[in-house]
């Protein structure tokens, strides 16, 4: 059974950072595609970025080029989203979901494609 726990979300300033973090179990490493997935007020969810675990490919949303950067700790079963030069639209619940096997293109960062979802945290980016 997949269980997925985020924490480290909390209320930084424009241009600040923050880690988040994502305690993974019944995870197949060699196999998984993980990512984050965040919902801000009023809109839907999106993809933030992925990590295949096979190969350690990784995926960001533009938004996320430059200033995210995803990563896994196979030994502590653990994935993690560094976010640095925050802003103010970056505000939202972030999520951490798994799925066991493969995605192409678009699939990756589509949030329907993930079965498996932890229970989200906060991060309000404001001045």
């Amino acid at each position: 059974q997949v269980q997925l726990a985020e924490s480290g979300g909390g209320s930084v300033q424009p241009g600040g950072s923050l880690r988040l973090s994502c305690e993974t179990s019944g995870v197949a490493y060699h196999a998984t595609n993980l990512g984050w997935f965040r919902q801000a007020p009023g809109k839907e969810r999106e993809g933030v970025a992925v990590i295949r675990t096979g190969t350690g490919s990784t995926y960001y949303a533009d938004s996320a080029k430059g200033r995210f950067t995803i990563s896994r700790d196979n030994a502590n079963n653990t994935l993690y989203l560094q976010m640095n030069g925050l802003k103010v639209e970056d505000t939202g619940i972030y999520y951490c979901a798994a799925r066991i096997g493969h995605l192409v293109g678009t699939n990756v960062l589509n949030p329907a494609s993930y079965p498996h979802w932890g229970q989200g945290t906060q991060v309000t980016v404001s001045s």
